[in-house]
């Protein structure tokens, strides 16, 4: 049988650090403090507000898909409709798309 090479990556063999810029053996930066990339940021998870905003859309989706599961509940289908519109007009009311960048 033919000599095969051990678990792994080419990469791995050759101590790439991948597009990433991390070492792919020890999970590392192959770049020393100063020449750090200057497109690294910082996590970002959004605003409380943005936030609140999904939340009442989420609650009024899913009150909605109850709602059509039980009957149909018109009445609860359109309130939780209603709901949804009421947090999307909050969600553009606190510049949800700003969070992105």
């Amino acid at each position: 049988m033919a000599d095969q090479a051990a678990p792994g990556t080419m990469a791995d063999a050759a101590g790439d650090t991948g597009a990433h810029g991390l070492d792919a053996r020890t999970g590392a930066h192959g770049l020393d403090a100063q020449t750090s990339p200057s497109y690294v940021q910082e996590a970002h998870h959004g605003r409380p507000a943005s936030w609140v905003a999904v939340s009442i859309i989420i609650v009024g989706f899913v009150v909605g898909g109850i709602a059509m599961v039980t009957g149909p509940t018109w009445w609860l289908f359109w309130t939780a409709a209603a709901v949804v519109v009421i947090g999307g007009v909050f969600a553009l009311s606190v510049h949800i798309l700003d969070d992105w960048y």
